[in-house]
């Protein structure tokens, strides 16, 4: 397979993990290009697929953008982010939403290790879930309804781009708390320093383009924030389980984009 034919083969992998897009299939060898047919993907051609995430979360944050431009055009400002926010919903399939629920279950009602894992594998939503959800929910939509009208579709695009950099550092950097896990093989053949760099050259890259109707400033402070949501996450899951699982990915991804938004917000208003 050609370089390119394998990048396009990548991307198309991130694409499918991280959204329900339906992709263009080609006939093709299974094992030569395992995103043109139904052939489970090895674990190496997973790895290569990490650093185009920021790209997947570019794509998803600019179909939010147009969703709220095109709804603000006849709602007020609240209720264009809520839509743009469901728009989120229907292109992941609640992908990471649902991860953050699990975390929450887990970290907060698991006493020990073993038993935050165990709640991390039931399917049922709990308490600490609900309220997780409920209070994230709320914080994404009034952050962004706070912020001035052009800004949010900007706002949008940069932080699922940036936020998707930050999970895929939580991969590459951290250690999989399940050693019979399915993502267990991924974790051990994370992406080397070479692709990370360039999955954050991505993510920084595309937030940048939140300067087109923001100060220097709350970009600068968005990033902060998005770094401190990365941190806190991984140290509550750290501290409790040892290392990640994919759910911690999915609530890592979560709290970095809360904390861009929450982040931008602050500068913007002092």
């Amino acid at each position: 397979m050609s370089r390119t034919r394998a990048e396009l083969s990548a991307f198309g992998l991130a694409m499918g993990l991280l959204t329900r897009w339906p992709l263009p299939r080609r006939r093709a060898d299974p094992a030569a290009d395992p995103a043109s047919s139904a052939a489970a993907p090895t674990v190496a051609q997973s790895s290569a697929a990490v650093p185009y995430y920021p790209l997947v979360g570019m794509l998803i944050g600019g179909f939010a953008g147009v969703v709220f431009f095109l709804a603000h055009l006849v709602f007020p400002v609240v209720l264009a982010v809520v839509l743009a926010t469901a728009a989120t919903l229907l292109a992941t399939g609640a992908l990471h939403e649902d991860g953050f629920a699990d975390a929450c279950d887990g970290l907060g009602g698991g006493a020990t290790r073993e038993r935050a894992l165990e709640i991390m594998r039931d399917p049922r939503l709990g308490t600490y879930g609900t309220a997780g959800l409920g209070l994230l929910f709320a914080a994404k939509v009034l952050a962004l309804a706070a912020a001035p009208a052009a800004v949010i579709p900007w706002l949008l695009v940069a932080g699922h781009a940036a936020s998707r950099a930050s999970m895929a550092l939580a991969l590459a950097s951290g250690t999989y708390a399940r050693p019979d896990g399915i993502a267990a093989p991924l974790a051990e053949d994370s992406p080397a320093g070479g692709r990370l760099a360039f999955a954050a050259l991505i993510g920084g890259a595309v937030s940048c383009t939140l300067l087109i109707a923001a100060p220097l400033a709350a970009l600068l402070a968005g990033l902060c924030g998005l770094l401190l949501g990365h941190l806190l996450m991984r140290r509550a899951y750290e501290r409790k389980l040892g290392g990640f699982t994919g759910d911690c990915l999915g609530a890592v991804q979560q709290a970095s984009e809360l904390g861009m938004y929450l982040g931008v917000l602050a500068a913007l208003r002092l």
